[in-house]
């Protein structure tokens, strides 16, 4: 064997040591750093599913969480969490101590805290056709909105509709409302809003203010489907022309089907985008009492009627309702990857609120969100957002493009413009299938993590890089030296 070869065998087995060595210890430096994350439960709101979804799949991808969760409705959310077979659950209102089927009063046997994790506007979308081609600009009074869902309007060519849309020349067509057959914080939402601005029509209705059962049996017309994915895909049916829902904006979004503009106190009439939701809850008035057990729930009368053009008047927020105390199913390992998650959602999540459809917690909010979190057993981490994560959408300063003055007549849906003012394509059927509305996918992304510095593992790397210069290099350099040496040195007698 050469001189040569045995250099190269010899480097080679060390490079191939090296390269075990710095494998086993980017394991275990990757083992030690990395948090496990026991899996949660969670049920209820269909409302604000859409995001939790998305927040879901990213937390699963980035950092290996597993949150479970079943929408079932709100009112099948604050159950189960009251039977403690879930670990959170998500609600637009709070546990009711007079539940209005005069059930028991909602009182969980564990502590527990109110945390809201998105806004967005309570929608109305329709499937509504003119000469074949789906309307895209309808426009809506309360007044009008609460006569379609109390039975008092029952077809689309109604006068009062008619008032509302003065260019559209409106089909004779009944109107069939889609409503939740289920327990919903839409519901609750909705017909809190009707009693509150329209009392008289709702009171003649339903003597039962605000209501997460909708009372289908006052309103023979109607549909009822279980779930926000249910009444809303009912509407976007060929069969549902004429039909109507109300559903939180994320679904018609992700549908592609469009929504009402409804008229506000100042007489506009507005989409729920974004920054309308999040001009209207500027008026919201929060619980800001941490003794209280309704700490940050929300008081929306205010909302309802906020003088501001550019003001959505059904906006609201979802809370994720959080256990405070350690019980049967709740321990502090499934606290840490709560506190985790509802971390991620206040800042990574926010950013991603307005492309699925809500509006992102103004900052306020976020901190007191942060202030919730402290109160879940297990868990840890940081107590803020990092910079360039979380808190309020920009407010726009002027006019905005998703409201429409009293008195500027709507054009016509056939002129091809689509509620969100681009180029409407529609397919043979006339359903839209382009412009107006669209949801554009959240990106999924990790926490911005401060830089720790110059590790132990980078200056492993940095070695195995200049041993492998050396083991490249090195041979020929050495094999030439040997060569000389040899050439030098007389034969041995």
């Amino acid at each position: 064997m050469t001189s040569r070869t045995r250099i190269l065998r010899t480097a080679t087995a060390a490079f191939a040591m090296l390269l075990l060595g710095l494998s086993g210890a980017a394991a275990s430096s990757q083992s030690a750093q990395a948090a496990v994350y026991t899996p949660i439960s969670g049920t209820g709101s269909t409302w604000s599913q859409n995001a939790l979804d998305q927040w879901r799949k990213n937390v699963a991808a980035n950092y290996g969480m597993t949150i479970n969760y079943n929408g079932e409705g709100s009112s099948a959310g604050r159950r189960a969490f009251i039977a403690r077979t879930v670990d959170f659950a998500v609600s637009e209102i709070p546990f009711q101590t007079r539940p209005e089927d005069l059930s028991a009063p909602e009182v969980p046997p564990v502590g527990y805290a109110y945390m809201p994790i998105v806004a967005g506007g309570t929608s109305l979308m329709y499937n509504l056709k003119i000469g074949g081609q789906l309307v895209t600009n309808l426009q809506l009074s309360g007044d009008v909105v609460t006569k379609i869902f109390t039975g008092v309007i029952t077809n689309w060519n109604d006068p009062s509709i008619k008032a509302d849309n003065p260019t559209l020349l409106l089909p004779d067509k009944a109107i069939v409302p889609v409503v939740r057959s289920d327990g919903s914080g839409s519901t609750a939402q909705f017909t809190l809003w009707m009693s509150k601005q329209h009392s008289d029509l709702w009171k003649a209705f339903c003597d039962c203010g605000m209501t997460s059962q909708f009372p289908t049996s006052n309103l023979p017309n109607s549909k009822a489907q279980s779930g926000s994915l249910g009444v809303s895909g009912y509407v976007k049916q060929d069969y549902a022309e004429g039909a109507i829902t109300y559903v939180e904006y994320s679904y018609p979004l992700k549908a592609g089907f469009p929504v009402a503009k409804v008229k506000n106190a100042s007489g506009a009439y507005v989409e729920p985008i974004a920054s309308a939701v999040a001009i209207a809850l500027q008026q919201a008035q929060i619980n800001e009492d941490p003794a209280s057990p309704d700490y940050l729930t929300q008081i929306l009368d205010a909302v309802y009627n906020n003088a501001d053009s550019r003001s959505y008047p059904l906006s609201s927020y979802s809370y994720l309702i959080v256990p405070t105390a350690v019980d049967g199913i709740f321990t502090t390992e499934k606290g840490a990857t709560l506190g985790a998650f509802t971390r991620y959602l206040l800042c990574e999540g926010q950013k991603q609120a307005e492309s699925l459809g809500y509006s992102p917690l103004p900052l306020n909010l976020v901190t007191a969100g942060f202030d919730q979190i402290k109160r879940i057993p297990g868990a840890a981490g940081a107590t803020e957002c990092a910079a360039g994560t979380g808190g309020a959408s920009a407010l726009p300063a002027g006019g905005d493009p998703g409201t429409t003055p009293a008195d500027s007549p709507a054009p016509a849906a056939a002129d091809g413009a689509a509620a969100g003012g681009a180029a409407a394509v529609y397919d043979e059927n006339g359903a839209l299938v382009s412009g107006g509305s669209g949801i554009g996918g959240a990106v999924a992304k990790p926490f911005a993590l401060a830089s720790t510095g110059w590790q132990a593992e980078n200056s492993v790397m940095l070695f195995a890089v200049v041993l492998l210069l050396a083991v490249v290099m090195l041979p020929p350099f050495l094999s030439r030296r040997l060569k000389r040496s040899l050439r030098k040195t007389p034969p041995s007698v």
